[in-house]
């Protein structure tokens, strides 16, 4: 999978606190997978845990990455 084009969202992601990238793009939170990303023919996405159930999000634009940082700040703040 290529990171390159989100190298700007996977840097945000590595700042926020209680998150663990295990693998390249792969993050955990509290020993348990947390996100991770998936390209397919419509483009890149990222499917999160959200209150124990994942969900899948596009990252192709700006905003979209921008809103991905915010749910996953949210998501680690209520799972903590």
């Amino acid at each position: 999978m290529r990171l390159k084009p989100i190298k700007d969202l996977i840097d945000k992601l590595r700042r926020l606190p209680g998150i663990v990238e295990r693998k390249p793009g792969i993050f955990y939170a509290r020993g348990k997978a947390f996100l991770h990303f998936h390209e397919d023919p419509m483009g890149l996405f990222a499917d999160v845990k959200v209150d124990n159930d994942w969900e899948r999000f596009p990252v192709n634009a700006a905003r979209e990455r921008t809103a991905l940082v915010k749910l996953a700040a949210k998501a680690l703040a209520r799972s903590g």
